[in-house]
């Protein structure tokens, strides 16, 4: 019987800190042994570049225009601790589709059969999640990942794409696609913030894997080309990391995620704006507003 292989995507808005959170996660769950490959689905294809000391890897769809053929061995390289790191890639600036180099890689590996060949335990799909169309939405639509996570910070637009991949999940969860592991609260460092994200994933029905703090470690790490797990791993950030990896090994029953409407999620956000400006203005307490 062949090993079952537990793929999941991350998903989140640019700059949310979702490929920072990918890469530490890839680098733990590789320090408690498993054979992880990540692979980077942003266009900008710097996914993996802190598994590898801030370097750059030739992109999957870089390779084919290079090459016109390629065998998927030429596109994956290794880096911190033996994980493998592919990046998919994305078309020339103003040309095509960016969702393309996912649906390319992807086949590409499959049809050679590397997650097998490598024996991995863990594919881990770093996915822009700004959008869920197109080739976006490859790892959900075509239940390629099994679970999927979202990184989502306090912040509106934030949980604006969080909500709007919530409703990608649920319109896709019926023909098979993949379901919500639950929400990875990043740049949590206030009562306020981390109310926030609780409230939203109590109205959406789903759950907060791990809330990891802004820190300066990261940034230090980061400015090194390494993650915070190879940087600073005796540092409380790493920690932090390594209790996410820990409780996404141990995960296995993810759902179908109820989003909020668009005008649910106005009326949501607009209260607790009105409740953050009654405190600020000594109104109400912040126990009474619920931060």
């Amino acid at each position: 019987m062949a090993k079952q292989i537990k793929q999941i995507a991350i998903y989140g808005k640019g700059g949310i800190g979702k490929s920072t959170t990918t890469s530490n996660l890839s680098a733990a769950l590789s320090d408690m042994g498993y054979k992880v490959m990540q692979f980077g689905c942003d266009p900008k294809a710097d996914s993996t570049n802190t598994l590898r000391d801030g370097t750059y890897i030739p992109t999957v769809l870089d390779l084919l225009r290079e090459k016109g053929q390629v065998k998927a061995e030429e596109s994956i390289f290794q880096g911190y601790n033996g994980i493998y790191c592919v990046e998919a890639g994305g078309p020339a600036p103003g040309v095509g589709c960016a969702g393309r180099g996912i649906i390319t890689a992807v086949q590409l590996l499959k049809q050679q059969h590397v997650f097998e060949d490598l024996d991995l335990d863990y594919v881990i799909y770093d996915v822009l999640g700004d959008v869920v169309c197109g080739g976006f939405a490859v790892p959900i639509r075509e239940g390629i990942a099994q679970h999927v996570f979202t990184v989502s910070s306090s912040d509106f637009m934030a949980i604006y794409a969080a909500n709007n991949l919530f409703k990608g999940i649920k319109k896709y969860s019926n023909a098979g696609g993949a379901l919500l592991g639950g929400v990875i609260a990043n740049s949590v460092t206030s009562p306020y913030q981390r109310s926030i994200i609780d409230d939203f994933v109590e109205k959406t029905q789903t759950q907060v894997m791990e809330y990891i703090p802004r820190s300066i470690t990261v940034t230090q790490s980061e400015l090194s080309g390494k993650t915070t797990i190879e940087g600073a791993p005796d540092s409380e950030q790493a920690k932090v990391y390594r209790a996410l990896a820990k409780r996404i090994d141990e995960h296995t029953e993810s759902k179908t995620p109820n989003p909020l409407d668009s005008q649910q999620l106005k009326e949501w956000a607009a209260k607790w704006a009105e409740q953050i400006i009654a405190v600020e203005k000594g109104e109400i307490t912040s126990q009474a507003a619920g931060i």
